[in-house]
């Protein structure tokens, strides 16, 4: 890794450690509702804090832009935080000013300190660097452990690099060490699966994949649309016909390098979208007019599962079919449950991303068996797309 991490970090007992993490989790009527972002950057706060450095949390919250919002005040984070760390956190109601100085020239060695939400400055987004300045003049030390935000140059994410010397979290370390095993320098084969409802916000990801796996599974609505522009007819299925040129263009890239493009050769159908809809299993080319494909069936099932057994690394993105809903999270779960045996054997190392995907792992049991699930959500996408993250970049030029 061309990139320093706490264990390039000694001698930080009294030093200040501006800390920049993802503290943007769910909020209901006052309550945290899912502590996982927290849970993620707690071993970076707590080794900090252990070898008695005084540490001071960069975060922001909901999209204030660059105002302060009551009930986007980070003050509403902290009793989560206090829960997850074990340790009281002390709050400053400012990031920068005479409000955050005061808070931080009151730290002791090992205490934590959260400063309030970064962007209810302008010069926040604006990656200002009066405001980065006004940030740094709190710090001896810069350590980044927030990757979910990585894809923004913001002054808390990038701007803070360039003034102190700057160091990559153990979240930060975590998820780009697994990233550079998926698609940087990955054991072959690599496979990736790829679904969602569309094309149209894929189509970046779709284009680099292909330049870089030797096979790429599409599922979901989308593959719907891949069908359409070969002529399948797909019925009610969600479809983007538009795009027919777009998906055919992608194809001739992925034969032209050598990337298979592996579409369903059955569907489970069904006349609505509902819970426990009836349903029947029909092959690709037989979807009768007035259904829709809801769920990939269990000849592709077998066929994508059969590319998992070949690969020895397998990037995910997004569930096979609509898998919210029984029956017609089938197809996700099984080649999910496939894929975590495999890594759970040692012969695969399977890294998987996204809203979605966290979630439909999440449903199939089996987020834990993989070798990396990503919660970073926009940065991960971005990552996949083969776009420059300056929160990474910066850390990999100092």
């Amino acid at each position: 890794m061309t990139f320093k991490t706490l264990d390039d970090l000694n001698d930080i007992a009294g030093k200040r450690v501006l800390v920049r993490v993802d503290l943007n989790v769910p909020v209901k009527d006052g309550k945290v509702t899912d502590a996982t972002r927290i849970e993620r950057v707690a071993p970076t706060i707590l080794e900090l804090s252990k070898k008695g450095a005084k540490v001071v949390l960069l975060a922001h919250f909901g999209r204030p832009k660059g105002e302060p919002v009551a009930d986007q005040s980070l003050g509403l984070i902290v009793p989560a935080v206090n829960d997850v760390l074990g340790k009281q956190v002390a709050f400053a109601q400012d990031c920068i000013g005479d409000k955050a100085k005061a808070a931080v020239d009151a730290l002791k060695n090992g205490d934590i300190l959260l400063l309030e939400n970064t962007r209810f400055h302008k010069g926040e987004e604006k990656n200002d660097t009066d405001f980065a300045k006004a940030l740094a003049a709190n710090g001896d030390i810069y350590v980044n452990d927030a990757f979910s935000a990585a894809h923004r140059a913001h002054a808390s994410t990038e701007g803070l690099a360039h003034l102190l010397p700057a160091y990559a979290g153990r979240t930060m370390q975590a998820e780009l060490e697994a990233l550079e095993k998926g698609l940087g320098n990955p054991k072959r084969p690599v496979v990736a699966i790829v679904g969602g409802a569309k094309v149209s916000t894929k189509i970046d990801l779709l284009t680099n994949l292909v330049k870089k796996v030797d096979a790429l599974v599409i599922g979901g609505g989308m593959a719907n649309t891949f069908l359409a522009a070969r002529g399948t007819d797909v019925g009610k299925s969600l479809c983007e016909h538009d795009l027919a040129d777009t998906a055919k263009q992608i194809m001739i890239e992925a034969a032209t390098a050598g990337c298979a493009i592996i579409l369903p050769e059955d569907g489970v159908v069904a006349r609505e979208f509902k819970a426990g809809a009836d349903n029947q299993v029909v092959a690709i080319d037989k979807i009768p007019a007035d259904a829709m494909v809801l769920d990939v069936g269990p000849k592709s099932v077998e066929a994508v599962n059969a590319w998992i057994s070949r690969a020895e690394t397998l990037v995910w993105n997004g569930p096979l079919g609509a898998f919210e809903i029984a029956p017609f999270d089938t197809a996700t779960v099984a080649a999910a449950e496939h894929a975590a045996a495999r890594t759970k054997e040692g012969a695969l190392v399977s890294v998987a991303g996204g809203g979605d995907t966290v979630a439909a792992l999440n449903h199939a049991g089996v987020a834990d068996d993989f070798t990396y699930v990503s919660t970073a959500g926009g940065a991960f996408l971005e990552w996949m797309e083969g776009k420059p993250l300056p929160g990474v970049d910066i850390l990999r030029q100092k």
